[in-house]
């Protein structure tokens, strides 16, 4: 066969094939496809055409085993074997003597809870251990808007929010939450603790840098951890080491010529000392460096301000300077949740890449509600946060000064007062952490037989998360104030604190330790 024959047998065969096609319902369609794709972008037909190549290719493939040659088959009888044979290690560590000898002694409240609760016992006590300040609890106009609410909209909304979970209540409550603070908008979260563990990954990503105090709470410790970003600590509180790594983290990327986002992490009342931020020269170091700040109210709102708006508040800070603005809708409005308060853009970037807010079930309308009845009351009604402060510097008055043994380092206006040992006693006793949480656990157990529930810091779960090897946790007795009980209540239970630190630290020595 000569080339011309070749040449005439190529084009009959085509045209054979051609004609085929054309029979194929739809082949008219799929060439004008080709054709208009090639003509109009010719890249884009190589790459389909180079994909159906491949496609072919894998169906045409041989099969080969996803196991090695020296795989062996096992028998029903040896799986079972293994499968009895095989113990899965614990989702959590054993629990100590301690943590056992602690368990054994908590109390059990029975029925709502409030100033006075019954215990399992049967014995009425006055609770200082609870973050109702305000009372809320006992507030019958809420009580009744609440249950109001449960008939109407039903127990929860069964749906995360930006779908069907989203309901009118929840976008009334966060208008009322932004008009509280005086943002442009804000965001609710249906759990306190994965708010702001969720809020810092949302903006903060692997190369960004955040500046964070060696201080804050172990939510903000989650949230840097998934955030994968380059973490800086200053000292607690130290603005002038604050200061000293912002000037470094910009002198470093102005060297390297590089941009990342830079935020400054804080709490405004931290949960782990009880003091406060330095707010107005945070905002004034951030506007120096260009960071953002990502402040955590999560004990501050609904405490400092005159009407509990927060640090911004207390310290006559406008709302606007501060980025974010991260609290709680739990503790003192005695609702659930956690919200996060700032401009338009900080709120709507959330509604989509926030983990815990797409991911999780909206708020249950009650709760919702609630915050926002408790947040009126405290706007309409500020002199229920007086008469909290006054308990608490009746309550302060029989701790810290006639105390010999233990020091508050909470922040004046702190209803959860901080108990720590004194660093005298620590030092000439020679007390170690464990040797203190083990006479806190003693204090505790006398106040409570004397007729008064107190708790204490746990830090626990603080121990091995990131950024706690170069600091000291001290271990703190917590006693939180309510506005439900009156003067004379508080300064009669701040005596029975008192005496029971007294009589645990006066006693004669006791080298028998729960661990024994």
């Amino acid at each position: 066969m000569d080339l011309h024959e070749a040449q005439a047998y190529l084009q009959a065969s085509l045209h054979e094939i051609s004609h085929t096609f054309q029979k194929v319902p739809g082949s008219a369609v799929l060439i004008r496809y080709i054709q208009s794709s090639y003509q109009n972008d010719p890249i884009r037909s190589a790459i389909e055409l180079v994909l159906v190549i491949f496609f072919v290719r894998y169906l045409l493939s041989p099969s080969y085993p996803t196991h090695d040659p020296n795989y062996v088959k096992l028998r029903e009888d040896e799986i079972d074997e293994l499968v009895r044979e095989w113990e899965p290690e614990p989702l959590v560590a054993p629990q100590t003597a301690f943590e056992e000898a602690e368990a054994e002694r908590q109390p059990v409240i029975i029925g709502p809870t409030g100033p006075k609760v019954k215990l399992s016992n049967g014995k009425t006590v006055t609770n200082l251990a609870s973050y109702n300040f305000y009372n809320f609890n006992a507030s019958e106009p809420i009580k009744e808007k609440a249950i109001q609410t449960l008939r109407t909209y039903g127990v929860g909304p069964c749906g995360p929010p930006q779908f069907y979970g989203t309901q009118d209540v929840h976008m009334n409550t966060e208008q009322d939450i932004a008009s509280f603070l005086g943002t442009q908008s804000s965001i609710v979260y249906s759990h306190a603790f994965s708010t702001i563990s969720s809020v810092i990954p949302t903006f903060c990503k692997r190369g960004d840098v955040i500046v964070a105090d060696k201080m804050v709470n172990y939510s903000i410790r989650k949230g840097l951890e998934a955030s994968r970003s380059n973490i800086k600590w200053y000292e607690h509180n130290d603005m002038e080491d604050l200061e000293r790594v912002m000037k470094k983290v910009a002198e470093e990327q102005a060297k390297r010529k590089i941009l990342t986002r830079r935020f400054i992490v804080t709490e405004g009342l931290f949960e782990m000392v009880g003091d406060c931020s330095n707010l107005p020269k945070l905002v004034e170091l951030k506007e120096k460096y260009k960071f953002r700040i990502a402040l955590d109210e999560t004990w501050s709102f609904g405490v400092l301000g005159r009407n509990g708006r927060g640090l911004t508040e207390a310290q006559n800070v406008d709302s606007e300077a501060v980025d974010m603005i991260i609290g709680s809708l739990a503790g003192p409005l005695c609702a659930a949740g956690g919200f996060c308060a700032g401009s338009k853009d900080v709120v709507q970037h959330q509604r989509i890449n926030a983990a815990s807010y797409t991911y999780s079930a909206a708020l249950p309308a009650m709760a919702a509600v609630t915050a926002s009845e408790t947040l009126n009351v405290l706007q309409c009604n500020p002199d229920i946060l007086l008469q909290c402060r006054e308990n608490i510097r009746a309550m302060r008055a029989q701790l810290d000064p006639r105390s010999d043994w233990v020091q508050c380092t909470s922040d004046p206006e702190n209803p959860v007062m901080l108990l720590v040992f004194k660093p005298e006693v620590v030092q000439s006793r020679r007390l170690t952490n464990e040797d203190q949480e083990r006479l806190l656990l003693e204090i505790t157990d006398e106040t409570l037989a004397n007729g008064v529930l107190v708790t204490r810091l746990k830090s626990m779960p603080m121990i091995g998360s990131i950024g706690t090897k170069d600091i000291d946790i001290k271990p703190a007795l917590k006693v939180c104030i309510t506005s439900g009980l009156s003067k004379k209540e508080i300064e009669k239970a701040g005596v029975t604190i008192r005496h029971a630190i007294t009589k645990i630290m006066t006693r004669k020595p006791n080298r028998q330790s729960l661990a024994a």
